[in-house]
């Protein structure tokens, strides 16, 4: 893999990433490698600074500095474009950055010799429907979430696959995850763990109000469509993407999620496999 640029995106207010910044500055000058950063860094102030939707287009690169949370932001700001993106993490789990702060150097080597996997995610697209009119559209890495407001009471959500009916949740929510995503927000809701490259999409209800209805995981290539149903004038739901955006749904709306055609490119760790990762994120099997 040719680099010729590196895009670093940071987490904001995060004081390890001035070291770890200048790290990645001394092994780019040696190899004459541009790099740019999202913000500014403290001690970085010779570094370019570009907006992140003019950064992705530019790079050859993307190094995201902080936890799953920055390098989703940073799949998301990608948008369709093609380009990978290492993970470095500074946080406590990270299951997207998979890559430890002490293995940094020798992971961009590893990169540049183009001896490092390259993963395709895939990813959903996400619109809103208000009658015939798509008045939201996301694209999500992790998972597509649905829940009642903080006022409403337990809420229905029917639910079809390829316009057959799957069944209507009555309860706290609904989360449609990627298999990247089955080890996010849908383990804690006792949801399976998909390999990454499973292509698979898991329907998980949060807390529904009945012992029948249970995760169920539907073929990639399946349309999701979930119709809020409100009862009472203080029901209400949330759509969340990737735990990052959201938008308010009213009476009417409808979420149609399908796969994406566009798959985000991760660098995956050299130094450990997925099942390896969990035992040492999760003390996966261990007794």
């Amino acid at each position: 893999m040719k680099i010729e640029s590196i895009g670093v995106c940071l987490k904001p207010d995060q004081p390890d990433c001035e070291e770890v910044v200048g790290r990645i500055v001394v092994w780019a000058k040696k190899r004459q490698i541009k790099v740019v950063l999202d913000q500014p860094v403290a001690g970085s102030s010779d570094l370019p600074v570009i907006e992140p939707e003019q950064l992705y287009s530019r790079v050859d690169l993307i190094i995201a500095v902080g936890g799953d949370g920055t390098l989703l932001g940073a799949a998301r700001s990608i948008g369709t474009r093609d380009v990978p993106i290492l993970g470095i993490n500074l946080g406590r789990l990270g299951f997207l950055t998979e890559v430890n702060r002490d293995e940094l150097e020798d992971c961009l080597d590893r990169i540049a010799r183009g001896e490092l996997t390259i993963e395709a995610r895939m990813r959903l697209d996400v619109s809103v429907f208000r009658e015939d009119d798509e008045v939201a559209k996301y694209l999500a890495l992790n998972d597509v979430v649905i829940t009642r407001s903080a006022t409403s009471r337990l809420v229905d959500l029917e639910t079809f696959a390829n316009g057959a009916k799957v069944t209507t949740y009555h309860g706290d929510g609904l989360i449609i995850s990627t298999p990247t995503g089955s080890t996010a927000y849908s383990l804690s809701a006792s949801g399976p763990i998909l390999m990454p490259n499973v292509e698979a999409i898991v329907l998980n209800p949060i807390c529904a109000h009945s012992l029948n209805q249970c995760p169920i995981v539907l073929p990639h290539h399946s349309e999701i469509e979930v119709r809020p149903a409100f009862s009472h004038k203080i029901d209400a739901a949330t759509l969340t993407v990737d735990g990052q955006e959201g938008f308010e749904l009213g009476p009417g709306d409808r979420v149609v999620t399908k796969r994406s055609p566009h798959d985000v490119h991760i660098a995956a760790s050299p130094f450990r496999n997925h099942f390896e990762i969990l035992h040492t994120k999760l003390n996966w099997g261990d007794r």
